[in-house]
């Protein structure tokens, strides 16, 4: 049964080149009431789960991901680009279909401990993912969900690069 959630994924052929099918998550923030049950789902997601906070890479994890952790009263925290983060940090590297991406976070951001859920806005290779998960862990954090509102199937993160960790999607899509 589909989720309510599909009819406001946009999806635009031959973007961002010829042959691909771009989800845009963007379709969901176009509605008050799709982005209220989107966030809604997600917070459903971790119920039960006593995470102490939540972390979500730039920019669009920090549109799920700061709202929803202000829903909850925990603190939000920002994972970012080289350069962007004014206290020290600690990085992580990850392969990008053509070269590497490093994200950054404060090394006082997560302290051992804390139960951190991870939020993006779409998972395909699961590369950025994989990486928030790995900074958390080397501060000491357990990473106990990583949440998606949309997930490319046809990828296959969730079976190989994520298949350490308890990933849930609200729609899926088969195909890359």
């Amino acid at each position: 049964m589909p989720h309510e959630l599909e009819k406001y994924v946009k999806s635009i052929p031959d973007f961002p080149k010829e042959g691909i099918l771009f989800r845009d998550v963007t379709g969901i923030l176009d509605s008050a009431e799709a982005f209220r049950l989107a966030l809604s789902e997600l917070e459903k997601c971790l119920e039960g789960t006593g995470i102490t906070k939540i972390a979500a890479p730039e920019s669009r994890g920090f549109v799920f991901g700061a709202p929803l952790a202000d829903r909850l009263g925990i603190p939000f925290i920002p994972i970012r680009k080289p350069g962007k983060l004014p206290r020290p940090t600690i990085s992580e590297s990850y392969a990008l279909e053509y070269g590497e991406a490093t994200v950054h976070i404060h090394t006082d951001a997560i302290h051992p401990g804390d139960k951190v859920a991870i939020i993006d806005d779409l998972l395909a290779t699961g590369g950025t993912a994989l990486a928030a998960a790995h900074l958390v862990e080397r501060l000491g954090g357990s990473v106990v969900k990583i949440l998606f509102p949309i997930e490319l199937e046809g990828f296959a993160a969730r079976s190989t690069v994520l298949k350490a960790y308890d990933v849930v999607s609200l729609v899926s899509y088969p195909g890359k």
